[in-house]
């Protein structure tokens, strides 16, 4: 099936993230005529007529039309589709980010939003068990998936093969792991490989078994784990220092 030539983007920031990031194409604006008012939806269509793209202005049915979504804030815009970079790309860089069968979007997007914040700004898709950056997508991270440079082209176990033939330590986070993510933080690594899995399956056997590192985030209540964008804001927060 071949993939659509454009998509809309929705919300107030994500739709400011995405002109400024400059990685995208706009064809064209969507405002909310009721709020004309509104100062975030005034500065946004500023900065829409500073760079020349069109703005219409609708009504919010139009909108939700076009959005499939209820949390348009009042704009929509019209742009290409997430521009993904070439795994090869990004092996220059010192900290990757891998997500291995996080299938809910809702946590795809606040793990981006958690990465582009903690310095984990190289980030892995597999091409299966993990959803595309999506307009959800971009509206949970608020537009963080933007400024973040994201491959989508290899199995999560190709990923992690290849970034092992290149020297990175493979640090794997998983609730029955063997050690604290804590003791972690000080340890040498020149470049690292984090591994985040998903709530209802986590990092798979070979790259548990494949890891240089098997790390587990320390809790003192009674509900079994974290939520899975919660441990890997954490985990980057620990290991990013």
């Amino acid at each position: 099936m071949a993939k659509p030539r454009h998509e809309y983007i929705y919300g107030t920031n994500p739709c400011f993230e995405v002109i400024r990031s400059g990685r995208r194409s706009i064809k064209q604006a969507y405002l909310n005529q009721a709020t004309t008012n509104n100062p975030r939806l005034k500065k946004l269509a500023g900065f829409l007529k500073r760079r020349a793209i069109p703005i219409q202005r609708v009504d919010k049915y139009r909108l939700f039309q076009l959005s499939k979504s209820k949390e348009h804030q009042g704009a929509v815009i019209k742009a290409s589709p997430y521009p993904y970079v070439r795994f090869d790309a990004l092996l220059e860089s010192k900290r990757l980010l891998l997500l291995d069968n996080v299938e809910d979007p809702h946590n795809v997007g606040a793990i981006l939003r958690s990465a582009e914040i903690f310095g984990f700004h190289s980030v892995l898709l597999p091409i299966k068990g993990v959803p595309e950056v999506y307009p959800s997508v971009v509206k949970v991270s608020a537009g963080a998936s933007e400024h973040l440079p994201i491959a989508k082209e290899c199995s999560a176990n190709t990923y992690v093969r290849k970034a092992k033939a290149r020297g990175y330590k493979v640090i794997a986070l998983d609730e029955k792991g063997d050690l604290d993510i804590n003791t972690l933080k000080n340890e040498p690594m020149d470049n690292m490989l984090l591994v985040i899995g998903g709530e209802d399956k986590s990092v798979g056997q070979f790259i548990l078994n494949s890891a240089d590192y098997v790390a587990y985030i320390a809790q003192r209540g009674k509900v079994n784990s974290l939520n899975a964008s919660v441990a890997a804001g954490i985990a980057m927060f620990v290991l990013g220092k």
